[in-house]
């Protein structure tokens, strides 16, 4: 009964009833609309990152500021930063092992280099990986030419868009094989490696800084880390002189090239690099395996949460000065600033939806007070507060649930037209963002009942004062005014 007189009182003021519908129904619209897209960019995000880069769990040391695979999260540090190598690795490991929801593990150590091939200069994010583990982790990561980096070796794979760029300074497309040159400086000098090229990779979806990671050995990373391997290091006699020397003799190029192979030989490029690749197939450095790693990475089954996971493995890898974050803090800037503008959103639309809020007050309260009669004669013939208040929440709320259905459908409908129109991204961020270059925009259920919700919360919200006014309204007072 209260609801067929909740609809003729809404036929009967219709005017008003139109404004606030049409209110409820744009805030709706443009909440459903805004975080339909920015949460189809940051699902594309999560998916990129968790499938090629970051997986759902990264172990990093504990430090005063958040890490990335790459460098501190912190902007105004970053170029100061060094990624902290991780303590008691083999302890936490054990730890981890035990742990259940577990699909995969592996380790990365991570650096920064000069990169030179056909005299092109690149800088270049080193990724240092365990190739026995890492791959298997990554189905993101996609072999176009050569093959996959194997375990123990010293190699590198770059990636396709990098080979494009290259080729297009030099004119010549790196071949698989050849040798690339690797410099980085550090507190203690300059480190220069040189590994064969092994293979050319894509990322399915690369992120904002992807293409510019050079996959290769951590052998090679650590030493251009300048990282003291924590095992035994095996020195030959060429170690064993340098010990011995005197100090007067250090320069001393007798010293160094005392070898009859290297008699009457003029010291040139060639032979340095010939040096540098023996140096490393000789192992000069012996890293026992699983030590002196950056992080360790996790995939969770997919029944896992990764937030209780965070939550219950912190409070026992802690004591080693180490802690778990999820993909989002070891993905970077760019899945950060995604959250952020989500959240800007929203706030700015809360900050709309407030002002909606208290123009339907008012309208609402105009309302009221043109119906001051009315509710003067239900409440002399013996309606209840109750029962006014529960006649005014209908009319509210009956009309918060169109405007919330017509608010969806607009929404929908408007995706539905961004879809045929096929409009192609040109910007290389937001193709990143969207994991396309084809606009395509799909409707979520959840976002759409959230905004349902939103709705008639809004509604709700809009009418309290209103009715409280309305049964405040003394019946022979209103008789009188009406």
């Amino acid at each position: 009964m209260i609801f067929l007189i909740a609809i003729r009182n809404i036929v009967r003021t219709k005017k008003d009833k139109v404004i606030i519908f049409f209110l409820i129904a744009i805030i709706t619209f443009l909440f459903f609309l805004g975080n339909s897209i920015m949460t189809r960019a940051d699902r594309s995000i999560r998916h990129t990152y968790i499938e090629s880069l970051t997986g759902d769990v990264v172990i990093q040391k504990t430090e005063d500021v958040t890490m990335n695979l790459f460098d501190a999260n912190a902007p105004i540090i970053d170029d100061f930063f060094v990624v902290p190598v991780l303590p008691a690795y083999d302890f936490v490991m054990e730890v981890i092992s035990a742990e259940t929801g577990i699909s995969g593990i592996t380790s990365q150590v991570s650096g920064k280099a000069i990169m030179d091939i056909y005299d092109v200069r690149e800088p270049v994010l080193l990724c240092g990986i365990d190739a026995e583990t890492y791959f298997s982790l990554f189905p993101g990561i996609i072999l176009e030419e050569g093959r996959f980096l194997l375990n123990g070796e010293y190699g590198a794979m770059i990636t396709n868009e990098r080979a494009n760029r290259i080729e297009s300074k030099s004119g010549e497309r790196p071949i698989i094989g050849m040798p690339l040159l690797f410099t980085s400086a550090s507190s203690i000098g300059f480190k220069i490696r040189e590994v064969p090229l092994v293979g050319i990779f894509n990322y399915r979806n690369p992120g904002q800084f992807m293409n510019e990671i050079v996959i290769i050995d951590p052998q090679t990373v650590r030493v251009l880390n300048s990282i003291q391997v924590a095992s035994l290091t095996e020195y030959n006699d060429y170690s064993h002189t340098l010990i011995s020397i005197d100090t007067d003799d250090i320069f001393n190029e007798a010293l160094f090239f005392s070898d009859e192979s290297y008699e009457d030989v003029e010291f040139s490029v060639a032979l340095l690099q010939n040096y540098l690749r023996e140096a490393n197939n000789e192992q000069n450095i012996i890293a026992i395996e699983g030590g002196d790693w950056n992080f360790i990475i996790l995939r969770l089954d997919k029944s896992t949460s990764a937030a209780s996971f965070i939550s219950t493995i912190n409070k026992k890898i802690a004591p080693f000065g180490v802690t778990a974050v999820n993909w989002r803090i070891a993905s970077g800037i760019s899945a950060i600033l995604s959250l952020l503008v989500q959240f800007l959103f929203n706030s700015g639309l809360f900050l709309v939806s407030i002002a909606g809020i208290i123009a339907i007050i008012n309208i609402l309260l105009i309302s009221v007070f043109r119906r001051i009669r009315e509710i003067g004669t239900l409440r002399a013939i013996g309606a209840s507060d109750a029962y006014i208040r529960k006649l005014i929440y209908c009319e509210n709320l009956i009309i918060a649930i169109l405007a919330a259905f017509a608010g969806i459908i607009g929404g929908l409908l408007f995706l539905k037209w961004v879809n045929s129109l096929e409009l192609h991204i040109t910007n290389e961020l937001i193709i990143s963002l969207m994991d396309t270059q084809l606009i395509q925009l799909e409707f979520l259920p959840d976002i759409a009942f959230f905004s349902f919700s939103m709705a008639i919360f809004l509604g709700f919200t809009a009418s309290i004062y209103p009715v409280e006014t309305a049964v405040r309204i003394e019946p022979m007072v209103a008789v009188r005014r009406g």
